[in-house]
């Protein structure tokens, strides 16, 4: 199983909408909107590296209002 977090820059004012719509994709575990230099960061989970990758271009970046994302796996040292 690989996880990582997305962050996720958006639209001015579509913060809490891209959270709540990205909160319904299958493959996301937490979603929530924040303050920062990121607008919403995500929480997934695929089985490899190549399905995350599927669920973070066909699903996650479809939705309207994002600008743009960065996909940070998490490792286990």
């Amino acid at each position: 199983m690989v996880q990582a977090y997305i962050l996720v820059q958006t639209e001015v004012g579509k913060a809490a909408d891209v959270a709540g719509k990205i909160a319904q994709i299958a493959g996301v575990t937490q979603s929530e909107d924040v303050t920062g230099p990121y607008d919403v960061i995500v929480r997934a989970q695929a089985s490899n590296v190549d399905e995350l990758g599927r669920l973070v271009a066909d699903h996650i970046q479809q939705v309207e209002g994002i600008t743009r994302t960065l996909t940070c796996p998490v490792v286990h040292i």
